[in-house]
C-alpha cells in the first residue's frame, strides 16, 4: 500500500466485575502524503474525509520513530576484562 499507514491504538482498561486489565486493540488505515512513516513510529493522526474504502484518517505529524541503532559486536576481539 502506497501513502498508507496502519496504526495500532490500544486501549487497556479494567474488566468491571474482576478488575483484571483489559487490552483492546483497534487499528486505522491513515494517509501519509510524504510517505515518511516506518514501522514501530509513533505517529498522531486526524480524522478526515473518506480516502479510500477504508482510509479517514491522516498522519498529522510523526511523534517518534522506532528506528534503533543496534550496535555490531566484532567477536574477533575480546571482552575488556572488568576489574
Amino acid at each position: 500500500m502506497e501513502k498508507t499507514v496502519v496504526v495500532a491504538v490500544e486501549v487497556v482498561h479494567k474488566h468491571p466485575l474482576y478488575g483484571r486489565p483489559i487490552r483492546r486493540t483497534h487499528k486505522f488505515k491513515a494517509h501519509d502524503s510524504t510517505n515518511q512513516c516506518h514501522p514501530g513510529d509513533m505517529v498522531e493522526i486526524r480524522e478526515s474525509r473518506p480516502l479510500s474504502r477504508e482510509k479517514r484518517w491522516v498522519v498529522a505529524r510523526l511523534i517518534k520513530t522506532g528506528h534503533e541503532e543496534i550496535p555490531i559486536i566484532d567477536q574477533t576481539v575480546p571482552p575488556p576484562a572488568a576489574t
